[in-house]
């Protein structure tokens, strides 16, 4: 256990002392691995460095979180800094091996916070270091998205002893990894899911909105309103399975292709059949299921915002703060 010095245990109770007596910044909800609050970084920038994040998670169970906010409020980045490491409980309990990028845009301001656990690797020290030569020039050039991902980039090296060669080493070769291993074909360039997980979750998702896409589709009346509904369904769900690029391509088909389905089937002898019966009998049975025209049901369904949360880690104070 790494002895915290006098001044860092004076600042966790003044950052106490605040949020309770002034009643400081909000704390977000940790929603994943990179919280961009301000919007200061690009969607691809935060992708990579939440992959780099994760793949050094995997390896050694250290978490590291990035937050943008736009504005402190007049609080201190070191106070605001411990509230949000003591709210989202980085690293995990008993390892306290958490870390927390936090950068304030308006005011300037940044800091990485250091878990107990990883002061004896990531310093004082090295946090200085990487925030004065790593972070601060791109900031200044107004480049958050290469101050940040290489900040990170520079904490990771820092945590696995990798040796750095300058102000942005290892940036250009953790992210052009990660974004090759995701960017290996169109169909998968989604998130990073072992294949097995994608046949299960793909059955799972296209069973659904698929069985609900053929009913629509066979079932006179009530299949127009299963038109528009499940639109937003085929437009998100299969983004998990086969990325953003091949989602739309799907959808686009979707659209397309359910009216031009249902044009040919109104052709067909049993579904006038189906029709004419809804509209003199109220029912009609399609396919062995029996429909009414007195309404449909539906259910909805809701995600979790992808399941990362902290460990239970905790930080009094360690690492160092910047500004630009």
């Amino acid at each position: 256990m790494i002895a915290r010095s006098p001044v860092s245990c004076v600042g966790f109770v003044l950052a106490l002392v605040a949020f309770v007596v002034f009643g400081a910044a909000d704390v977000p909800y940790l929603t994943g691995r990179v919280v961009d609050n301000a919007e200061i970084l690009q969607p691809a920038t935060r992708e990579r460095i939440s992959a780099l994040s994760k793949a050094h998670e995997d390896r050694t169970t250290d978490q590291i979180v990035v937050l943008t906010v736009p504005t402190l409020d007049g609080e201190s980045v070191e106070e605001y800094a411990v509230r949000v490491f003591a709210s989202w409980k980085l690293g995990q309990k008993g390892k306290d091996n958490g870390v927390l990028v936090l950068v304030a845009p308006q005011d300037r301001k940044m800091r990485i916070e250091v878990g107990y656990g990883l002061e004896g690797t990531l310093t004082d020290v090295a946090a200085s270091r990487i925030i004065r030569n790593v972070m601060t020039p791109a900031f200044r050039a107004n480049n958050f998205d290469e101050g940040v991902a290489a900040g990170v980039a520079a904490i990771v090296a820092q945590l696995e002893g990798q040796k750095l060669e300058g102000a942005n080493a290892g940036t250009s070769a953790n992210l052009a990894d990660t974004t090759s291993a995701r960017k290996s074909s169109f169909e998968f360039e989604g998130p990073d899911l072992p294949w097995y997980m994608r046949i299960l979750l793909g059955c799972f998702i296209f069973g659904i909105i698929g069985l609900f896409t053929v009913i629509g589709v066979m079932t006179p009346g009530v299949g127009w309103f299963l038109y528009v509904f499940l639109i937003p369904f085929w437009a998100m769900f299969p983004i998990i399975i086969i990325g953003p690029k091949a989602t739309v391509v799907l959808l686009a088909a979707y659209v397309i292709g359910y009216p031009i389905a249902k044009l040919v089937l109104r052709r067909m002898p049993w579904y006038q059949k189906a029709s004419l019966d809804m509209k003199t009998k109220g029912t009609a049975t399609v396919g062995g299921m029996v429909f009414t025209s007195g309404g449909s049901s539906s259910s909805s369904s809701s995600s979790s915002g992808g399941g990362f949360s902290g460990g239970g880690g905790s930080s009094g104070g360690g690492g160092a703060s910047g500004s630009w």
